[in-house]
Parts: structure tokens; sequence; C-alpha cells
């Protein structure tokens, strides 16, 4: 079985999050239903974004980790959605890829500890591949770094039942660091946030990473990618 690709920001195009969250939704209780009633695999779906500036909460953030009133969001047209994922607070916007893997872990057959270290290892494939460190750092998910003055590269975030995963990872690009200055990133005070351009010292495009992170996930869960 093959992992088919969804484009929702083929040409650089943003893309609301209730859209994508309405699409990833559907393609996620379609793998349910279907999973609770066959013993057949369901078919494995990567979905790639490049969001309106937004913020999500998962099930158990903290609202004090938004920084600005629910008026300034409005203001600066951000929207905010809680939603079931696992994790705090993080904020989503051009210059960072959000993908949704929709896949079926029995299918690929692996848990969810080692799916979410699957997730973080294509991420520090892709920041290998510009001579960038990413590491991983106890208690904190995602991918970050220098552990000792710590920045976060990739947020990691899952929701999954009956072994079908939806939400996913946000990858910053070329994302501002200055877009996450109205929260407290996943919910952490003391450290920061980076992109892959401004670690490799060079102009990653959204084209070029979007490339690597399709190879790194073809790699890791040994499927073939397809359009």
């Amino acid at each position: 079985m093959h992992i088919q690709i969804i484009d929702n920001s083929p040409l650089g195009e943003l893309i609301s999050y209730k859209d994508s969250l309405a699409e990833q939704t559907a393609l996620f209780r379609q793998a349910v239903e279907a999973k609770c009633h066959s013993t057949h695999p369901q078919q494995h779906h990567l979905i790639f974004n490049q969001h309106r500036p937004v913020l999500t909460l998962g099930k158990h953030a903290d609202t004090h980790n938004i920084l600005i009133t629910p008026q300034l969001l409005q203001a600066r047209g951000i929207d905010c959605y809680q939603i079931e994922r696992g994790g705090d607070v993080t904020y989503h916007g051009p210059g960072q890829w959000t993908i949704y893997p929709i896949f079926d872990l029995e299918e690929l057959g692996i848990g969810l500890r080692r799916y979410v270290e699957l997730l973080e290892e294509v991420a520090i494939q892709v920041a290998d591949k510009f001579g960038v460190h990413g590491t991983r750092i106890q208690g904190a998910s995602g991918v970050w770094i220098d552990p000792q003055h710590p920045r976060k590269l990739c947020a990691i975030g899952i929701q999954a039942s009956h072994y079908i995963t939806m939400h996913g990872i946000a990858f910053n690009v070329t994302t501002p660091p200055e877009a996450f200055s109205i929260i407290n990133p996943c919910g952490f005070s003391d450290r920061g946030v980076t992109n892959l351009s401004i670690e490799a010292g060079q102009e990653v495009t959204m084209e070029q990473a979007k490339h690597l992170l399709i190879e790194s996930f073809q790699e890791l869960f040994q499927r073939e990618v397809r359009y």
C-alpha cells in the first residue's frame, strides 16, 4: 500500500485551518469507520498545508499560554481552535509546513510511540540535509536545536483511534520566530522557536523542504509516496 499525497498549498497558497481540519477529519472518520467494519488496511494519506495564521490548542492546553487578548487576536486576523491532539498551544502560518498523516499504524506495523519517533526522525533527517543538527529533549516532544539553549524547529501533536492517526507535525522552514511571540509555544516560556533557514544560514524554499520531507516519509515509513 502506498501513501497518497494531498497538497493543499501547491503554489504557496494559504489554506484556512477550518477547511483543512474539515478535510482531515473527514478522512480520519472515514478510515476509522472502515476499520471498524473491515479487516482490510486503510489507505494512507499525507496532507501538506501552509495555513493562514492560526493558533491551535491541544485538548489539555492551558489558555494562559496565549499572551494576548481574544480581541487582539481577532484584530490581527488570527483564528483560534481547540482540537483533540496532544500538546499545548502552537502557531501555524506562512513559511511552515503543517503535515497531517492519516495513517493506519496497524498496516505499517508500528505502535504510537514508534510513530512519534518516526515523525521526529523525518524532521531530523531533513534538517541534517542542511547541516543542522536536530535533536530530541526528554519530556518535550518535537525536534529541537541546541539542548543547552533550546529552540524548537518542529512541533508534534497527534490523535489516534483504532490505529488511525490524525494531526501531525509543524515544520518551520521560513516562519518568522516573532510570529510565536503571542504565545508560550507548546507551553514553554523559557525556550525559543527557530526555523530551518535561520539555522542553515541560507534561504531554504518551501519546495525544497517539501521534496525532502516527502523523501524522508517514504524512507522512514517504507511506503511509496504518490501524488
